[in-house]
């Protein structure tokens, strides 16, 4: 999507609410003084406005995710001719903003000006890296897109909305071959997923052409998807027959033989791959690399410096669980008493119907008792309302863990904590608290559905996203409930612990793999050894690093961030500490960088000490 992001963020309004007023004019100053200040100030706003509206409104998809219907029908342009025009709006952006006048900014759009150039210059000097990813994988892809996007986002509440439906199915030969093009370029340069990728992803992709109208026997993914949103429509039988009839032609004459195309291509792909992992195999990839580190976690730590702080957070975490295993009276070592939470039935759901809606019911009740007690901890609270999902069928054997959606920003749609069930041993109940807090509430719904509904601050920081801040915020909100006395069973708070631990171990295997070339299978090992998950769970983390290469750090990253100014905060202020007061500070300046955080946070420290 064009210079977009589908990640949702806050912006400050409280902390810079007082900047954002025009200056009082004495007796003495004359009134024309104070006009280029006002006007730099409405020319940068406009210019944040005017970008961000024009990048939506060519983005058909990105126009759904916000409730915008314009270009209902159409899918987003993936040429390269679209990249590079992309690129050249994006330099001539540059050259707009450069145009203001920086000083003449008061100091809440200065903060603005600096983050959208960065954004831009980052854009540009990123684009000699375009290829440098996996477009299709287990992890997400334009073959697993299509299906989840037109199901939960495309809406049909009109005939019309069915109609535009139906061209999107008939757009799907177009955006496929343009995939096929891009995967092929790729190819060229070197740039190949590793072998275990195509398996995930071929499956994946039949899985959406099984079932009528492609063949006998119940309705396909897609078809029963359109039927569902038809029936439901308050118009004549026979109109509904007539748009099922449509929609039935389009997943045949377009949607098959794009899926069969597209599958066919990957076969052949597929035998020019290796199982060569890390991102040092790519093109100037260990360059490639610490890039991608630079931009996931906001700072300048190396590969080697990610690398130990994991090996000691990995250390600190296992000491804790050492506590946790005397307290519970287990005989045995760290190792014996992962085993046993690893193995024990007593920690699992059985893998039928009933135990996956258990899962859910029970997963719901822990947001719903954290939401009766946010004023414990926030000022400002979501308005959008919080549903607990498990992930779609088609999807959910190649998917993460867990995953939040955001709410659409008019309310249309609520935010969604998907909680992958495909494999219960998968999902340890000891676990289901601080999943529940990271993906819910305290953590993405509060930080994204806030961010969404704030006034008065540029829709492109409203919408954009910075995996450090966002993904530390998650990790930090799993601790948070522990100091408010959550986690009352000792085992639910190994649980917390070992989510921790998993992301320690992110920084250590993920620089490990595309930094210190360690293979796919050592990689695996490391989890295994370290950590109670399931080995399904290693493996699935394992291939994630190696398609999304840097992404795993940020949480990790992030939440020490978070923790160490507020430490820092708490020893500064000591009685005038207050951590609703805080996290207001941390969520509604949004997602920024690690620094611009540590900004905002020693502003209000000096704020309140004066």
């Amino acid at each position: 999507m064009r210079k977009l992001t589908f990640i949702a963020a806050a912006v400050s309004v409280a902390l810079l609410a007082g900047c954002q007023q025009a200056p009082q004019q004495s007796v003495t100053t004359p009134i024309v003084q104070a006009q280029p200040v006002q006007s730099e100030i409405d020319k940068a706003n406009a210019f944040f406005e005017d970008t961000f509206n024009r990048d939506v409104m060519s983005s058909p998809v990105y126009q759904t995710y916000m409730g915008i219907k314009k270009d209902y029908d159409k899918w987003d342009d993936g040429s390269e001719e679209q990249k590079l025009k992309d690129l050249a709006e994006t330099k001539a952006d540059l050259v707009a903003l450069n145009a203001i006048n920086r000083d003449l900014l008061d100091d809440a759009t200065k903060v603005s000006y600096d983050l959208k150039k960065q954004d831009l210059e980052s854009s540009i000097a990123d684009f000699k890296w375009r290829y440098h990813n996996y477009p299709v994988n287990q992890m997400f892809g334009t073959h697993s897109m299509v299906p989840a996007f037109l199901i939960n986002q495309h809406s049909i509440s009109n005939v019309k909305e069915a109609k535009d439906y139906i061209s999107r199915l008939n757009g799907v030969p177009t955006v496929f071959d343009q995939l096929v093009t891009d995967l092929e370029t790729r190819a060229d340069k070197g740039i190949i997923a590793p072998k275990f990728v195509f398996p995930h992803v071929i499956d994946s992709s039949k899985n959406i052409i099984q079932g009528a109208p492609f063949e006998k026997g119940d309705d396909s993914t897609l078809l029963a998807d359109f039927k569902r949103k038809v029936t439901a429509l308050e118009i004549s039988q026979d109109e509904k027959d007539a748009l099922i009839n449509e929609a039935t032609d389009a997943l045949k004459s377009a949607v098959k033989p794009a899926y069969s195309k597209l599958i066919n291509y990957l076969a052949q792909l597929e035998k020019r791959a290796d199982d060569r992992d890390g991102a040092w195999k790519l093109p100037e990839g260990n360059t490639f690399y610490n890039n991608a580190l630079k931009r996931t976690t906001t700072t300048d730590l190396t590969a080697k410096e990610i690398h130990a702080i994991g090996l000691s957070e990995v250390s600190r975490i296992h000491d804790e669980m050492r506590e946790i295993k005397d307290k519970v009276g287990f005989k045995g070592d760290l190792k014996a008493f992962m085993q046993f939470m690893k193995t024990d039935k007593q920690f699992y759901y059985p893998n039928t119907a009933e135990g996956k809606q258990r899962y859910l019911d029970e997963a719901t009740a822990m947001i719903d008792t954290m939401k009766v007690r946010l004023d414990e901890l926030f000022i400002v609270k979501p308005k959008a309302d919080l549903k607990v999902k498990a992930v779609e069928a088609f999807r959910e054997k190649a998917a993460g863990k867990a995953f939040y959606q955001q709410p659409a920003p008019d309310g249309s749609r609520p935010g969604i904590y998907y909680a992958n069930l495909y494999d219960m041993e998968a999902m340890p109940t000891y676990q289901m608290e601080a999943l529940a807090y990271h993906e819910g509430i305290p953590g993405h719904h509060m930080q994204i559905a806030i961010s969404q509904e704030l006034e008065g601050v540029p829709k492109f920081r409203k919408f954009g996203g910075y995996t450090a801040y966002i993904e530390g915020w998650g990790l930090y909100s799993e601790l948070v409930p522990k100091e408010m006395g959550m986690y009352s069973d000792p085992y639910s708070d190994f649980g917390r612990l070992s989510m921790e631990l998993w992301r320690a171990c992110r920084l250590v295997v993920d620089t490990g793999i595309h930094a210190m070339k360690w293979t796919r299978q050592e990689g695996i090992d490391y989890y295994v050894n370290n950590t109670p998950n399931a080995t399904s769970d290693g493996v699935k983390m394992v291939e994630r690093h190696i398609v999304m290469p840097s992404q795993a750090t940020a949480y990790k990253v992030g939440m020490l961030k978070i923790l160490e100014l507020r430490e820092d905060a708490k020893k500064q202020l000591g009685d005038k500490f207050d951590i609703r007061q805080f996290h207001d500070v941390v969520l509604k300046n949004g997602p920024v960088p690690l620094n611009v955080l540590e900004n905002f946070v020693n502003e209000w420290v000096a704020s309140k000490k004066a």
